[in-house]
């Protein structure tokens, strides 16, 4: 049995571990591969760091393509070799005319879970503009899906099934810079990577829109380190590289925007 109680003290998503919990004794019982739910980079996070410390069961994780941000997790006995195809997924086409009406990410989202699903059953979505958007999902849900998402604002709609090498998946430009800071600050640091004014990143670190490797941080004096992910939602991400002391005594920082 595995220790849930103690696995779960301090959970920041407790409900969600304790399923994925509940999931993984059914792989040890069964000698099955497990599938959970969509989870989010935070959810996922968390997940990854319980399930290290379990030698008895390996995971995989995949979201339909390398930069996906929800993602399913794959759990099984660790003498039970798993590879992506164990990974329960579906890619779906959702398209229209957005041409004179165009929807964004929430406007599909909604449309999704207008038709009744709950959200950890729906991936990642591609907005195409004009076009429509791209979505992945729980299998099961493919012919539901094409009954009952008609329409997303006013744009009547088709739903279905794609192969995944159709995906139009945007590759993630990268900018690499060096900022020289007096400390290790986060609203120093992610002002200077996202190019944003102090006061601006303070505002967006206090309304909870700031997260350090997926964690949601409320302190504009939260102390970052080599190897941290900071995320602003609408701004893309920055990673820590390589932190230099320079012999005035302050920080020089590679950084690295993704958007």
């Amino acid at each position: 049995m595995l220790p849930k109680s103690k696995l779960l003290q301090g959970a920041e998503h407790s409900d969600c571990m304790s399923r994925l919990l509940d999931q993984a004794t059914q792989a040890l019982k069964t000698w099955e591969v497990v599938c959970s739910a969509f989870l989010s980079p935070p959810e996922l996070a968390e997940a990854q760091q319980m399930f290290a410390s379990l030698t008895e069961l390996t995971t995989l994780t995949w979201g339909g393509y390398p930069q996906a941000e929800r993602q399913r997790l794959a759990i099984a006995r660790s003498d039970l070799p798993l590879d992506l195809t164990q990974v329960d997924l579906a890619a779906l086409s959702i398209s229209g005319n957005f041409l004179f009406d165009p929807a964004n990410h929430r406007d599909f989202l909604g449309a999704l879970l207008g038709t009744g699903i709950e959200r950890d059953q729906v991936g990642d979505i591609l907005v195409l503009g004009e076009r429509g958007a791209q979505a992945i999902a729980a299998p099961p849900l493919v012919p539901f899906l094409e009954t009952h998402l008609t329409q997303v604002r006013t744009v009547p709609v088709q739903v279905e099934l794609i192969p995944f090498e159709q995906l139009k998946v945007r590759e993630p430009r990268c900018k690499e810079m060096t900022t020289v800071e007096a400390s290790m600050r986060l609203d120093a640091i992610a002002s200077a990577g996202f190019g944003l004014s102090r006061s601006k990143m303070v505002n967006l670190i206090n309304t909870g829109d700031v997260r350090v490797n997926w964690k949601d941080i409320s302190q504009a004096s939260y102390g970052l380190k080599t190897g941290d992910l900071v995320t602003i939602r609408g701004k893309g991400r920055l990673e820590l590289g390589d932190v230099n002391v320079t012999k005035k005594e302050r920080y020089r920082i590679q950084l690295k925007r993704f958007s």
